[in-house]
């Protein structure tokens, strides 16, 4: 018996020493699925591993070299569109006096035989682009890493604009200019938040009117831009120049570090996804369990197609949910509202101003008169706007006062611009005019920000981006070059366009007394781990001070 028990001992020993070649297969699978981690504690090790793999940081990418690579990045996407809207680019019509005497036409307008209403679609067609683009761009956000998506979107922007170069009618010139869209989409809906993180609190609205301010500095530089490559070489080297300038910009959104946004989880790498599918519930972890176990092929591709499809079901249900999250957010729709009508005047401003300004006024260099008008309003009034919000207290409240006074005096100046005959006197009032209304870009956009909780941040931009194009510049343009192929008469059409400055007065006006919570620091669904928020400080390690 002792015996018997020795040898049974042993080989019991033996079994354990050898238990892959003795065990049973069955026996086997249960064992390693018994000491499988559970789910939790897999994606606690993925984002173990995504860290420890992490590539080195560059110490010299600090927050301020953050903010200047955006407002470059910014000035460019502008500059296109004051190019197209300047004389040197966009032309006029072929004319014909009384006697006969026909002049032909210059510029797109002039090549492409266009009248004012094809003319005003071309500063419109971006948005068809934009409009399907930015909600896109804005939920991958929270899967995919937003500096390769801005990459993407600004390669697109690149290859669009030098195609605008190389067009031959107006719907090669205009589907190209959709395309622009689909760029500007991706880095417009992702910016503004990235700026607003590493911002220092007391400077935040500062640093977006920074930003800001290079809207109506980079239309003002597209005017000039596109009065001197039109008028000394032709109109389609300046769209070539502005895909050679903005091509370095698209390379070093593949190449950095990835920077995170507040109110997302970090997506750096394929092993992000491991920690997304982990972290979707027992019932996908089961699933994943069954494709690595079965023995059919045929199986784990049907699992694998299955998952996909559950997770793009998911994604498309998330962001149903976010939408409507956000248009319950009474503070949120009516500072869009505002902003509609404000863009309206402002995007038939930049595309018709030095248009009108020439026949109005006679001004022979109206690109470089209305583009050194706005470069300096531009930059004065953004800035001033971001700085007055800061003294007076960075809140939604105080941001609808500054909105709706501004406005409102802006568009009395600006008005009574327009009903002058002097054009010295029209200069001086316009100025004043454009600066009161410049200082409302950081304040409605602090607004934006503040008013969602972080996660609906990058959609409440591309939700506003795309609602003030939908509604504002994009149907103003071609609706002016309508009114004004009826009356014929500029300064009647500018009146009639600089009115509708008071509606955005009154709009704000309104958001005054709304019950408004800064939400800036609310947690989100998706709010980011304090070991998340540890994994990207060191892209922004260094002296902030220090540029």
């Amino acid at each position: 018996m002792l015996s018997t028990s020795s040898n049974r001992s042993d080989d019991v020993v033996d079994v354990d020493q050898n238990s892959q070649p003795n065990l049973p297969i069955q026996q086997s699978k249960s064992q390693s699925l018994s000491h499988r981690p559970p789910p939790l504690a897999e994606a606690e090790m993925a984002t173990r591993s995504l860290s420890e793999d992490s590539p080195p940081t560059p110490s010299w990418f600090t927050p301020k070299r953050l903010l200047v690579i955006f407002c470059v990045i910014n000035m460019l996407n502008y500059v296109d569109r004051g190019a197209i809207a300047s004389n040197g680019v966009n032309g006029s019509q072929r004319t014909c006096d009384d006697k006969g005497i026909c002049t032909s036409g210059s510029g797109i307008q002039g090549d492409f035989k266009l009248n004012n209403f094809q003319d005003g679609v071309l500063s419109s067609a971006f948005m068809v682009g934009l409009l399907v683009a930015s909600p896109i761009f804005a939920s991958l956000a929270k899967s995919h890493n937003p500096f390769r998506l801005i990459g993407v979107g600004l390669s697109v922007w690149t290859f669009a604009t030098a195609g605008c170069g190389s067009s031959f009618d107006f719907w090669s010139i205009a589907i190209c200019r959709m395309l622009v869209g689909v760029g500007e989409a991706s880095f417009i809906s992702l910016a503004a938040p990235f700026i607003d993180d590493n911002a220092p609190v007391p400077q935040k609205t500062a640093w977006l009117s920074m930003f800001y301010m290079c809207i109506p500095t980079g239309v003002a530089l597209g005017y000039v831009y596109g009065g001197v490559v039109g008028s000394h070489l032709n109109w389609r080297y300046a769209f070539w120049g502005e895909a050679i300038l903005m091509l370095p910009f698209a390379v070093l959104a593949f190449v950095i570090k990835p920077l995170q946004l507040k109110g997302f989880a970090p997506a750096e790498s394929g092993k992000a996804q491991v920690v997304a599918s982990v972290s979707e519930g027992s019932e996908a972890s089961n699933l994943n369990d069954h494709v690595s176990e079965d023995i059919s092929d045929q199986a784990s591709e049907r699992s694998i197609k299955s998952i996909g499809e559950s997770r793009f079901l998911n994604q498309l249900s998330q962001f149903s949910k976010d939408t409507k999250d956000l248009l319950q957010e009474k503070v949120y729709v009516v500072n869009v509202l505002g902003y509609i009508a404000y863009n309206f005047v402002i995007g038939a401003y930049s595309y018709w101003g030095p248009k009108a300004g020439y026949n109005i006024y006679h001004m022979s260099n109206a690109d470089m008169m209305f583009g050194g008008v706005t470069i300096v309003c531009g930059i004065v009034g953004t800035i001033s706007g971001g700085f007055i919000l800061d003294q007076m207290g960075a809140t939604i409240s105080n941001a609808f006062k500054l909105l709706s006074a501004a406005t409102f005096l802006g568009a009395i100046f600006c008005l009574t611009a327009f009903c002058l005959s002097s054009l010295y006197g029209f200069l001086a009032l316009f100025t004043v005019g454009e600066l009161l209304v410049f200082a409302t870009q950081a304040p409605v956009n602090y607004v934006c920000l503040h008013s969602v909780k972080p996660s609906l941040r990058a959609l409440s931009m591309a939700i506003s981006t795309v609602s003030i194009h939908v509604f504002g510049d994009v149907p103003s343009s071609p609706l002016v070059g309508v009114l004004q192929d009826h009356v014929n008469n500029w300064r009647k059409t500018t009146l009639a366009l600089t009115s509708i400055f008071f509606l955005a007065a009154g709009i704000w006006f309104v958001g005054i007394f709304l019950k408004s919570i800064d939400k800036f620091n609310e947690d989100g669904e998706n709010q980011i781990s304090l070991d998340s928020k540890a994994n990207m400080k060191p892209l922004l390690e260094g002296n902030g001070d220090n540029l």
